[in-house]
Order: structure tokens, then C-alpha cells, then sequence
């Protein structure tokens, strides 16, 4: 049996890190993956599939702060499904996908671009070929 998702998208919303009772950590946010084409009639079309996933551990601690919304991410796992009864006594199932890897493809995220952008210098000259060590 075969159960694997791989997703490129971009973050619905910044990840949510929250802990288990045993420490563990989990981080929880959503990705888009919008698919386009054109109809037959020359119509261009449009429809976007939302994944919510889990990243647990210490990738769930050392990624998070990058994990903003609108960054463009791809998410490697497997599909998990939860049944739990709601609050009306109806029962409910929640699918997510519970990564293994996560690879930030760059784009979006405007907080984390913020925080990544070195700071402005006014007097460094600019690098030359001799600047770079090998």
C-alpha cells in the first residue's frame, strides 16, 4: 500500500505551533495549490485545493517562524484521517496531510522576507570577483 501526498502551494496562514502534554511540537497550517487552465470554449479556469498539515518535532520548531502566510512551500507526507464527535453529537472526520518533509520554494511570506533581508549599508562597496573565496 502506497500513501503519499506531495503538494506546492502557498500558506493560507502563518503556522501555529502549539505542544503535545508529552512536549511534543506541532506545527499546523494550511496550503493552497491552485490549478489553471483554459476550457474549451477559450474560458480560463481556476480551482484551488486547501491541505491542511501538520509538521511535528524539532522541523516543527526550527521551521515555523519561516511557515507565513503566502510563502510558497512544498509539503511531502501522508494523508491522515481523524473522526472525533462534535459538540452536537454529530461525528466528524478531519483529513490532513501529516508531513515528513518541507522544502520553502521562496515567494510570498512578507514577514519572513523582512526578516531575512540583510541590512543596508550605505558606505560597503560593491563584491567583486575577488571578494568571493573560491
Amino acid at each position: 500500500m502506497l500513501n503519499k501526498v506531495m503538494v506546492i502551494g502557498n500558506l493560507g496562514r502563518d503556522a501555529e505551533v502549539r505542544y503535545t502534554a508529552g512536549g511534543s511540537a506541532v506545527a499546523r497550517f494550511s496550503v493552497a495549490a491552485t490549478e489553471k487552465w483554459t476550457s474549451k470554449d477559450g474560458q480560463r479556469q481556476e480551482r484551488t485545493e486547501w491541505f491542511n498539515c501538520d509538521l511535528w518535532g524539532k522541523q516543527a520548531e526550527s521551521l515555523s517562524p519561516y511557515l507565513v502566510k503566502g510563502k510558497t512551500v512544498y509539503v511531502e507526507g501522508k494523508l491522515q484521517t481523524d473522526e472525533y464527535t462534535d459538540k452536537d453529537g454529530q461525528k466528524r472526520r478531519n483529513t490532513k496531510v501529516r508531513v515528513d518533509a518541507l522544502t520553502l520554494l521562496g515567494g510570498g511570506g512578507e514577514r519572513q522576507e523582512r526578516a531575512e533581508r540583510p541590512p543596508q549599508d550605505s558606505h560597503s562597496d560593491p563584491l567583486t570577483d575577488d571578494d568571493i573565496p573560491f
